[in-house]
């Protein structure tokens, strides 16, 4: 076994505070696993826009305490003394573990550290970072991953995620940091930080209840966190604005690190929806929503008028929420956004309405800075089930938020439910005035991400001349610039008859992700344009396919 790889355990032995991946990197040691000592030493987890997220375990390509501390000491080092950091922590497994080190390490370094009463949403965290005027937050949380995985996701004093170049600041300082076993800490006896109280959540929940719900509420809705953190704090925020209590999906009303009912707690995962679809059915429920596992997504579901319930794609929430937030806000200095892989529909409906409109990319980091600090940023969403909801008092919080989404939503659809319709005629209306606008995506996982790379090489050194049977009237080479946009790796192909393709690699998954649309004309009847819409995406969808080649 190679002597570098046992000196590079046998050092990570001495520093780590964890017993059990110490007795976890002793087995493999005494089993002269190389193989496994290799996934855990030759690489390590790169903190970045993103923060940090990966799998439970040794070493420095995994997430474990000494990670956690090594990035906290980064931080430390990059705010310095006398700030204050917010933390909070989902769930998942270690996740408080990592969000106490994390506070311990931050007071040792001499900042000021105030730790969220319970596992929380994660945008309550970014709420409390602006509320409470804070210099930075973080919370420990991986999101939708598997519950192998955990992470770490940092927030600027604007309550919005990081973005270069402080995550470069952060991950050089982090590269500096030696052993985390001479990191001075504070005393669990006497620990330093601030524990907060119940106070920060009922802040929160009074902020989300003044976003535009309407005055309708007689609905029934049926709801999942997805085994994750949403269920008490979205419960609370409905009782609060005056709606019912939703009737949670039982089997997933309580958090856990597992996620037993699930494959992936993602609401986009096939099967996930299965069991809030279920009980709809049975309940005869007026709307369907679920929040992934920190509560910063929201999907949708809807009756159909044939029986049963489908969901919504992040396209169609984005496009009614967008419009509903337009309609009901004020001022000439409005501004709504969302990015490059989103449907281009809701800069059509910011036009129609006089209203500003951006485009980012990817991620809403990037969402939260539109506009450059012109404007008022009223509303801003991401296909993936993110959307952020503002009033006209602006955006309580910073980054998306799947609790105020859920709850503006059951607004709208209550509203429409008084007036004898659904969200389905609310998304015909917008198609008769805009377009039928249908979006869909291809997805591949890789288990070897050169795949992915070399994929992207044959687009960049062949690009096709016609997808779906349309022209390509032109090809964007994302990692070029375009139109004011930061460098990214990622192609947009605008096609004729307004549609188009953007293919991107994942950030956070080894996945290749491709995003379609068509705009078909409303002539006739909605669901015959939505009939061709269905042709047009399979079709650019099987073009796409071939020209990858995975």
């Amino acid at each position: 076994m190679s002597s570098d790889l046992v000196r590079l355990a046998q050092d990570w032995l001495a520093q780590d505070p964890d017993p059990r991946t110490r007795e976890e990197l002793r087995e493999l040691l005494d089993e002269g696993d190389e193989e496994a000592l290799r996934e855990r030493f030759g690489a390590k987890l790169e903190f970045g826009t993103a923060g940090l997220r990966g799998e439970l375990g040794a070493g420095p390509n995994r997430m474990n305490r000494v990670t956690v501390m090594r990035a906290a000491a980064g931080l430390a080092a990059v705010l310095g003394p006398d700030r204050h950091v917010v933390i909070g922590y989902d769930a998942r497994h270690n996740s408080d573990v990592f969000a106490r080190d994390t506070a311990a390490v931050l007071t040792g370094a001499g900042l000021r550290a105030s730790l969220l009463p319970a596992p929380l949403p994660t945008p309550v965290l970014a709420f409390a970072v602006r509320h409470l005027g804070a210099d930075a937050g973080v919370t420990v949380t991986a999101s939708h991953n598997p519950p192998r995985d955990n992470g770490y996701k940092v927030y600027w004093g604007d309550g919005s995620q990081i973005v270069p170049p402080v995550d470069a600041g952060i991950s050089a300082a982090i590269d500096a940091v030696g052993p985390v076993s001479a990191l001075p800490l504070g005393s669990p006896d006497d620990p330093g930080w601030t524990d907060l109280g119940e106070e920060i959540v009922a802040a929160y929940l009074d902020a989300v209840t003044l976003l535009p719900l309407g005055d309708a509420r007689e609905l029934k809705v049926v709801y999942t966190p997805l085994h994750g953190v949403g269920g008490v704090t979205l419960t609370s925020a409905f009782l609060a604005a005056g709606f019912a209590s939703p009737v949670t999906v039982e089997a997933q009303a309580d958090p856990d690190p597992d996620f037993p009912t699930v494959a992936f707690p993602n609401p986009e995962e096939p099967g996930a929806m299965d069991l809030a679809l279920e009980l709809a059915g049975r309940v005869g429920a007026d709307l369907v929503l679920a929040n992934d596992p920190d509560a910063d997504r929201c999907a949708v579901g809807v009756p159909l008028p044939q029986g049963g319930h489908r969901m919504l794609t992040g396209d169609e929430v984005g496009a009614l929420l967008g419009e509903h937030v337009i309609r009901h806000t004020s001022g000439d200095d409005r501004l709504v956004a969302t990015t490059i892989v989103s449907s281009s529909l809701l800069g059509k409906i910011a036009a129609e309405h006089g209203v500003g409109y951006e485009e980012t990319l990817t991620g809403f980091k990037w969402i939260m800075k539109a506009g450059g600090g012109h404007g008022k940023l009223v509303y801003g969403y991401e296909e993936a089930l993110g959307y952020s909801v503002g009033s006209g008092g602006g955006l309580p919080v910073h980054d998306k938020d799947g609790i105020g989404a859920a709850l503006t939503v059951a607004g709208l659809a209550a509203r429409a439910k008084r007036d004898g319709r659904t969200l389905l005629d609310l998304l015909d209306d917008q198609a008769r005035r805009y377009g039928l606008h249908a979006t869909s995506q291809l997805s591949v996982r890789v288990n070897d991400l050169s795949l992915i790379a070399g994929a992207m090489a044959r687009l960049r050194g062949a690009p096709p001349v016609e997808l779906g049977g349309r022209k390509v009237e032109s090809a964007e080479d994302l990692s070029l610039g375009s139109a004011g946009l930061p460098p990214t790796d990622g192609i947009r192909y605008r096609l004729a008859g307004g549609a188009r393709v953007v293919v991107r690699p994942s950030g956070t998954e080894p996945k290749l992700k491709c995003y379609l649309e068509t705009v078909v004309p409303v002539t006739g009847e909605v669901a015959d344009a939505r009939a061709q819409a269905v042709r047009e995406l399979g079709a650019l969808t099987a073009d796409l396919s071939a020209a990858l080649g995975l």
